[in-house]
């Protein structure tokens, strides 16, 4: 992967349009690219709601640092990989987008994400604002040597699928989830073939979610760039939650779409001791990441785009919480 010598500096640039025809199942609703990525995302500087060993940077600190920029007409999310034993965490970047979504299809072409590396747990995922009764829909997700992503949702209780009960309690809150066996979703494997698109069509019926590599199987109708998608064409889902035992539009709601690698924490910090190779790196998670900076070149995302498509009813709905909230 050919980088570009300096990262640009977020500044205002053109918006993406978005088409008006609607001859397929989905249209075209915002597209977040090279162009605007930064005007449509925030980030998110708290601490690390998942107890990472990372301290998230701003707008500024992660531009000033050359942590969050484009490159390869891409938008590039990294990792600090050259500060040792940095005080309180690892310098990386979590963004939100700025709109939130009640259903769709929520379309992204990654062209990489971060490596499998001990210590590492990336991800991108959609989340409500009051987790996890708003919902959480986990995309991509992987810690530490994984090699293959895990779909996941969060929501309080009463939600339940064919996959288990999506409030299911536990360390780090399990959810119900469905594992790929494809390693092409996730890390070393997902790089390897230049990355690939992955979709969510959230609907009052079902949560399903696509993934297609880049070695010739991503659907016609996205690889032509069309601003009309229709999901009946593609073929069975990688993953699909649905049944009469959630009640979709309750348990999910207002969700903002989700990029960042966390260090640590919950999930990664838990599972850095059970994983005989990265236990044997170091004593704790935290002390492998904060003394191998060099570790972490690889760990950064370079997303080609974001596309969210609606349906008619869908845009309805969208006007009438408008006109409600008025």
């Amino acid at each position: 992967m050919t980088f570009s010598k300096t990262l640009p500096r977020l500044g205002a640039l053109l918006a993406v349009g978005a088409a008006t025809a609607a001859r397929a199942a989905y249209t075209l609703q915002d597209a977040y690219d090279q162009t605007n990525f930064f005007q449509g995302f925030e980030f998110f500087d708290a601490p690390d709601p998942t107890n990472g060993f990372v301290k998230y940077q701003s707008a500024r600190g992660a531009n000033d640092a050359s942590l969050a920029g484009y490159a390869s007409d891409a938008v590039f999310l990294g990792v600090d990989y050259t500060t040792a034993n940095p005080q309180g965490g690892r310098n990386s970047v979590r963004v939100h987008s700025k709109k939130t979504y009640n259903g769709g299809l929520i379309v992204a072409d990654i062209a990489h994400q971060p490596a499998a590396q001990c210590g590492t747990w990336p991800a991108f995922w959609t989340v409500g604002p009051n987790w996890p009764f708003d919902g959480e829909i986990d995309i991509i997700e992987g810690v530490n040597l994984a090699t293959n992503t895990t779909y996941t949702l969060h929501t309080g209780p009463g939600c339940t699928f064919t996959q288990g009960d999506c409030n299911a309690p536990g360390t780090g809150h399990i959810g119900c989830g469905a594992a790929s066996g494809d390693t092409r979703t996730l890390a070393d494997g997902f790089n390897a073939v230049g990355g690939g698109v992955y979709a969510v069509e959230w609907t009052a019926s079902a949560i399903n979610v696509f993934f297609f590599p880049r070695d010739g199987e991503i659907p016609a109708d996205i690889a032509g760039g069309g601003a009309d998608l229709d999901p009946s064409s593609w073929g069975p889902p990688a993953a699909s939650f649905a049944g009469d035992g959630c009640d979709i539009a309750s348990h999910f709601r207002d969700h903002q779409i989700v990029f960042d690698t966390t260090m640590c924490g919950d999930w990664a910090g838990r599972e850095f001791a059970a994983d005989p190779v990265c236990g044997a790196k170091a004593a704790s998670c935290e002390e492998y990441v904060a003394a191998n900076p060099a570790a972490f070149a690889q760990s950064y995302w370079l997303i080609n785009y974001v596309k969210v498509f609606t349906d008619g009813q869908q845009q309805k709905q969208q006007q009438q919480r408008k006109r409600f909230s008025a």
